[in-house]
């Protein structure tokens, strides 16, 4: 004969199952585009001429044109 045991009751586990579903989220990234315009020295050599008049003054003629005195 068999007596019948009283049951021992244990306090329950949670058995949690995860679904996901996928929501989108809006990430914005601004991108900010600039257009640079660098100036750079280039030298621009201008040559300014200059005229004179020279006068050369031979000096005063001893002989006469041509002809050494002999």
């Amino acid at each position: 004969m068999h007596r019948h045991v009283r049951p021992v009751m244990c306090p329950p586990k949670c058995v949690v199952r995860d679904y996901y579903t996928t929501r989108e989220v809006p990430f914005i990234h601004p991108i900010i585009n600039i257009n640079r315009q660098n100036i750079v020295n280039v030298p621009r050599h201008i040559y300014q001429p200059i005229t004179r008049n020279v006068v050369v003054d031979p000096g005063y003629p001893t002989r006469c044109c041509g002809r050494p005195y002999y």
